[in-house]
C-alpha cells in the first residue's frame, strides 16, 4: 500500500462515503485508477465493495441489478453522462470458465485481494480507496505504469482461457495508451489467439473499433498480426501481406492500409474514414494483375470488388446499417480524385451526388489518407486546392436550371407543351430561388410553375431573361470568390 491524493470527483466519494458509513469497505478499481495515476480523464467510474448485492441496492434511492456477476447500477443526479450511472460490484471469486467467454460459477467474496487477482492485466488490478488516499496494489500494477507495460495478472494463458477476448483487449490497450505488451503476456495471446472464435462478433467489433479510434491504430494492427490475432478480427487484412503494388507505392497493400489509417488517426477524423482508409483498397489481392505493356501490377476494378469485400466485413463484425452504407460508399468512390483528368465540375457533381454532400470532404480526405499511404509526399498543395475549390463551387447553392429540384421534363409531365416557355419557367423559377436558396424544394417548384404556366409569353419571357441573366452574373462572382480563398486561378 502506498499514500497518493487522486482527484476524484465529488459524486463518486458520496457513493464510496455512504458505503463506508454503513459499515463497508469502498475502493475505487480498474481503468478508473488506471487513468488517473496516468493522469488520463477516466471514461467511466467503478467501484468494488465487500457489501452484497442487496446491502448496496438498500444504501442507494435508484439502482438496478440484472445480472449474476453481483454488479449494481447506481443512479445519479449528475450532469455528466460519465457520472450518470456508477457500477458497484461486491469483491467476487470466479469459478472455472467453460466457454473461454463467462466464468461458470461466481462467489461473493469478503477480501478485497480475492477481487483484484482475477482481473485481466495488472495496470487494471489497483484499488484506490479515496477516504484515506490508499492505493492497494498486490500485482505490482503501478510499475508496470511507470514501465508502461501491458502484463497479465498471474499466469497468462488462464487469464486468455477466462476470456478470450483479452488477447484483443491487450492490443486495444496498447494502442489507447501507446503501452508495450510484456513478453510472457504477448506469447500467451499468440498461443491462445484462436479461442477469439468463441467471441461474439459484437464484442470483436467493439474492442477493434477502439483500437481504431487510438490515437495508434497501425502500431496496435502490426501487433496483432504478429500476434496470430488479425485473422480472428478481419482475416482479409492478413490477404494483404506481401502483395507488392505498382511504382507508385513504396509499400505492400497491408502496410499502405495501415499508413492510410494511421494518418486519418493523426488528423483525428471520424470513425468512418478511419475505416475506410484500411479496407480502402482491401480488393486489390483478387484484381492484381500484371501487366506486360505497363510493365508493372495492375488492379483494375479494385474499387469495385473492395466494395464487395468490405460490405462482407462490416457485416461480419455486426456494424450499424449507415455505418457500412457510409464506409462502403467511400471505399467504391475512392478512386475519384486519384485521376486528375476525371475532374471536371459536372464529375464532381455527380460524385457528390453519389456519395452525399455531407461526405464529399470525408472523400477528399480518404484520397490524403491514400497518398500519404504510398510512401510519397502528401498530396500535390495545388492539385488539392484544386480539387476543394470545385467541391466547394459544386456544393453552392443552386445558381444555374440544372441545380433546381424541378427540370424541363418534369415540367412537360406537368402539362407545359415543349418550346421556349420551359426555359423561361425555369430561369424565372431560378431568379427566385437565387433570392431564396430555401425554395429550392419540388414540392414548392411545382407548384410556382403551375402558376407560371399560366403566364402569357411575353411575361414569362420578361421573367426568363431576368432569371438567366441574373445566374451568369451570380455565377462568376461566386467562382471567383471560391478560386481566391483556394488561391487557384
Amino acid at each position: 500500500m502506498r499514500s497518493v491524493d487522486l482527484s476524484v470527483p465529488q459524486k463518486i466519494l458520496d457513493l464510496c462515503d455512504t458505503l463506508r458509513g454503513a459499515g463497508f469497505e469502498a475502493y475505487l478499481v480498474g481503468g478508473c485508477v488506471r487513468d488517473l495515476l496516468l493522469s488520463r480523464e477516466p471514461k467511466d467510474w467503478d467501484i468494488t465493495t465487500n457489501a452484497k448485492p442487496e446491502e448496496i441496492q438498500k444504501l442507494f434511492e435508484e439502482t438496478f441489478y440484472e445480472n449474476r456477476f453481483g454488479t449494481v447500477g447506481v443512479v445519479t443526479d449528475s450532469d455528466d453522462p460519465r457520472l450518470k450511472v456508477i457500477e458497484i460490484t461486491p469483491y467476487r471469486i470466479e469459478g472455472k470458465y467453460s466457454d473461454a467467454r463467462r466464468p461458470d460459477e461466481v462467489r461473493f467474496s469478503d477480501k478485497l485481494e480475492d477481487d483484484l487477482k482475477r482481473r485481466d492485466f495488472t495496470i487494471n488490478a489497483i484499488a484506490y480507496e479515496p477516504a484515506r488516499h490508499t492505493l492497494v496494489d498486490f500485482h505490482e500494477g503501478g510499475e508496470d505504469i511507470k514501465r508502461r507495460l501491458i502484463t497479465a495478472v498471474g499466469n497468462p494463458d488462464e487469464r486468455f482461457k477466462e476470456d478470450a477476448l483479452r488477447t484483443l483487449r491487450a492490443v486495444r490497450l496498447s494502442a489507447e495508451l501507446d503501452f508495450v505488451i510484456e513478453a510472457r503476456t504477448a506469447a500467451a495471446i499468440a498461443r491462445d489467439a484462436p479461442l477469439l472464435t468463441k467471441i461474439s462478433r459484437e464484442r470483436v467489433r467493439d474492442e477493434f473499433l477502439r483500437i481504431l479510434e487510438s490515437a495508434h491504430p497501425m502500431q496496435a494492427l502490426f501487433v496483432a498480426q504478429k500476434l496470430s490475432i488479425l485473422k480472428y478480427v478481419v482475416p482479409e487484412l492478413e490477404d494483404c501481406i506481401g502483395v507488392a503494388q505498382n511504382q507508385a507505392h513504396a509499400y505492400d497493400v497491408f502496410e499502405h492500409s495501415l499508413r492510410a489509417l494511421q494518418h486519418a488517426a493523426d488528423k483525428t477524423w471520424d470513425l468512418e474514414v478511419r475505416l475506410a482508409a484500411l479496407l480502402h483498397d482491401i480488393g486489390k489481392p483478387p484484381t492484381r494483375r500484371w501487366s506486360d505493356e505497363k510493365n508493372d501490377w495492375t488492379f483494375h476494378g479494385h474499387e469495385v470488388v473492395g466494395t464487395k469485400i468490405a460490405h462482407k466485413i462490416m457485416n461480419d463484425l455486426r456494424m450499424p446499417t449507415d455505418t457500412t452504407e457510409i464506409v462502403t460508399s467511400l471505399i467504391r468512390w475512392h478512386m475519384f480524385f486519384s485521376d486528375p483528368e476525371k475532374i471536371t465540375l459536372s464529375a464532381v457533381r455527380r460524385t457528390i451526388k453519389n456519395i452525399g454532400p455531407e461526405h464529399i470532404k470525408d472523400l477528399l480526405n480518404l484520397r490524403i489518407c491514400d497518398r500519404i499511404g504510398t510512401g510519397r509526399p502528401k498530396e500535390q498543395p495545388f492539385r488539392l486546392r484544386k480539387y476543394m475549390s470545385m467541391v466547394d463551387e459544386a456544393l453552392r447553392d443552386p445558381i444555374s436550371v440544372s441545380m433546381l429540384a424541378i427540370n424541363g421534363t418534369r415540367l412537360i409531365e406537368m402539362g407545359e407543351a415543349p418550346g421556349p416557355r420551359i426555359g423561361w419557367i425555369l430561369h424565372a423559377l431560378l431568379e427566385e430561388v437565387l433570392d431564396d436558396p430555401k425554395k429550392n424544394t419540388g414540392e414548392y417548384l411545382e407548384s410556382r410553375a403551375q402558376e407560371l404556366s399560366k403566364f402569357s409569353e411575353k411575361e414569362l419571357q420578361k421573367l426568363g431573361e431576368a432569371g438567366k441573366d441574373r445566374r451568369v452574373e451570380k455565377e462568376e462572382a461566386e467562382i471567383q470568390e471560391l478560386r481566391r480563398k483556394h488561391h487557384v486561378s
